[in-house]
């Protein structure tokens, strides 16, 4: 309580961020708000709903409105995939990518042509959501294609007759697998991104960076654990070397003067490789606790 009510005191406006109201870059979006401790609630009733700790309004809006209503002011900030802030061509600030929601912007085709590159969609119909992203690439490389332009299931355009090929967003592929298309060129890839308005006033730039500060926080987080461990004191050297903490280990004396515990954090994607070679120079009681925010 005593923290929102030093934000409640502290600043007279509140930052006004549009999200996109379902989906899974809905999903994402609160995920992270949630971590960086902002509460706001869900609900999808709500147009505009006031976070309850933080001075931050989140605008429950269409993916394809964010860029606009960011540019136009009526929101300061957003969260929108690029391929919609690249579509839409919005004159808005990019302030962070945010490396959730990630995806694929690519050509697909029916699975029984043999593709024989990109030459192939000279003359061809190409039904897509994203008509502006996909006439610059087809500019640039020269082709000559008809583009529909269609808001609705795309993947099923060339099943139906309505065009020989596509051009739609990509995650996992199943959708073009289930559809009987092969992926034949990727064209852009895409991220969740933080975009803002041009012209917010300094009290808002700084709810906005204390916003950014959390944001890194929990991000630093990500695949990172905490390891504990007993060790030889020996062996603080050989396993200081192995270890590829952020700055230096922290090192602690055990009530046995020939041990001591040696406390790091170590990135997932090495975890079990830098634990056996730890376990090879004798340390012991290793004990493993998953980080929820770490501040650099």
């Amino acid at each position: 309580m005593y923290f929102c009510n030093v934000f409640q005191t502290k600043y007279r406006n509140m930052l006004r961020i549009a999200v996109q109201s379902k989906g899974r870059l809905f999903d994402d979006t609160m995920n992270l708000l949630s971590e960086a401790d902002i509460k706001v609630s869900a609900s999808k009733r709500t147009l505009l709903v006031q976070s309850s700790n933080f001075p931050l309004e989140v605008l429950y809006l269409r993916d394809d409105d964010i860029p606009q209503s960011v540019a136009s002011g009526v929101a300061d900030i957003g969260i929108v995939g690029e391929n919609e802030f690249v579509e839409r061509g919005e004159n808005a600030q990019i302030i962070d990518r945010l490396g959730f929601s990630k995806c694929r912007l690519s050509l697909a085709i029916p699975k029984k042509i043999d593709y024989p590159g990109l030459q192939w969609f000279n003359g061809k119909k190409i039904a897509t959501s994203y008509p502006n992203i996909l006439r610059k690439f087809m500019k640039k490389n020269n082709i000559n294609a008809d583009i529909h332009v269609i808001t609705g299931s795309v993947e099923i355009s060339p099943g139906i007759g309505l065009a020989d090929g596509i051009f739609d967003i990509v995650s996992s592929g199943s959708t073009l697998v289930s559809n009987n298309l092969a992926e034949v060129e990727v064209v852009m890839k895409s991220e969740a991104l933080l975009i803002g308005n041009w012209n917010m006033d300094e009290e808002k730039h700084e709810i906005l960076n204390e916003m950014l500060f959390r944001f890194e926080a929990v991000r630093s987080a990500q695949d990172k654990k905490y390891v504990m461990m007993n060790a030889p004191k020996e062996k603080i050297q050989e396993i200081t070397e192995v270890l590829p903490g952020i700055k230096s280990p922290t090192i602690i004396p055990l009530a046995d003067e020939e041990w001591c515990s040696i406390h790091t954090v170590l990135d997932e994607k090495r975890f079990w490789e830098i634990i056996g070679k730890l376990k090879e120079l004798g340390a012991q009681g290793i004990l493993v606790t998953p980080i929820e925010k770490m501040i650099l």
